[in-house]
């Protein structure tokens, strides 16, 4: 007899998301602090700042387990394009010379299942629309031209396992709702027509594997928002769920856990540092009491 061959099989390995970390930012002065974040939504204290200090970074995941901040203003208003790799066990590493077009207030997310991408941003004196890739070992690449409208202060977040979605921010125009999807290859959609409330200096995170939510925000750098709006594993916006926490802006957001996430400090017309874990089904809970430095414009990413 001959033997029986199994067929192939594809493994594909995504990202655990289990823990997180939060970093840089600005109290009134800007810093390089972090905040890692335990498989059980803990919040831990300072650790002492790495790399270059900076406001309005972004951060995605990389690698399956790894994390990059990247992007951000150095000054005011002096955008830079510096990254700082963050290791499987939530070290963050010296200044990696920048790549693509300085700016802030960009968003980043995971796609491919290891990959991430950074976009959009604030020049200094425009918005801006162009994507920089990054690839499963943490180089940046250079910049892909824009699609979709030019804006800054976005969310970004993985759906469905392995592709991502940036909405909402502020254009020439005014606030935007509007979306792009991102393929499990990396590129970036035209516009989708907005959902929910327009706002930007929001923030967002997957949840249940394969699912995200964008949350809190601004219309107006005055008005803090709380409310949030799910994305499902198929790239959808849902409309406005009332908010749940103190209403602000300026946060950041992670996945821990696996299948879970956390939003975390920001702005209320002073400077927080509460957290609101988000259940596996997308419920975000009320405030815990904060642990760290109080401080806005920051970022925050899961690893490992």
């Amino acid at each position: 007899m001959f033997p029986i061959i199994p067929a192939n099989t594809l493994t594909v390995s995504y990202p655990l998301n289990d823990e997180g970390i939060f970093g840089y930012g600005t109290t009134g002065s800007l810093t390089a602090v972090t905040n890692l974040v335990s498989n059980v939504g803990v919040v831990a204290s300072d650790t002492a700042g790495v790399g270059t200090a900076r406001r309005a970074p972004g951060a995605t995941e990389y690698g399956s387990d790894k994390g990059i901040f990247g992007y951000g203003l150095d000054g005011n208003p002096y955008a830079c394009s510096m990254t700082n790799l963050v290791s499987n066990s939530g070290v963050v590493a010296s200044d990696v010379a920048g790549v693509g077009t300085d700016r802030g207030a960009p968003a980043a997310c995971g796609y491919g299942s290891d990959k991430g991408i950074f976009g959009f941003g604030w020049t200094g004196s425009s918005n801006v629309g162009m994507t920089n890739l990054v690839s499963n070992v943490g180089v940046v690449a250079d910049d892909v031209a824009a699609v979709g409208t030019a804006r800054h202060a976005p969310g970004a977040c993985e759906y469905g396992n392995d592709k991502g979605i940036f909405a909402y921010g502020t254009t020439d125009g005014g606030v935007t709702a509007a979306s792009n999807l991102v393929s499990n290859v990396g590129v970036v959609a035209d516009d989708v027509a907005g959902v929910g409330t327009a706002r930007y200096y929001i923030t967002a995170c997957s949840y249940g594997e394969d699912k995200g939510l964008f949350g809190y925000g601004t219309t107006d750098a005055s008005s803090s928002l709380s409310m949030t709006n799910k994305v499902s594993n198929a790239g959808v916006v849902a409309s406005d769920t009332t908010g749940v926490g103190t209403a602000r802006f300026y946060l950041a957001s992670c996945e821990y856990g696996q299948d879970k996430a956390i939003f975390g400090f920001g702005d209320t017309g002073s400077n927080v540092d509460e957290t609101n874990l988000v259940s596996n089904t997308g419920v975000v809970a009320s405030d815990t009491a904060g642990v760290g430095t109080d401080r806005k414009q920051l970022a925050a990413c899961s690893f490992n």
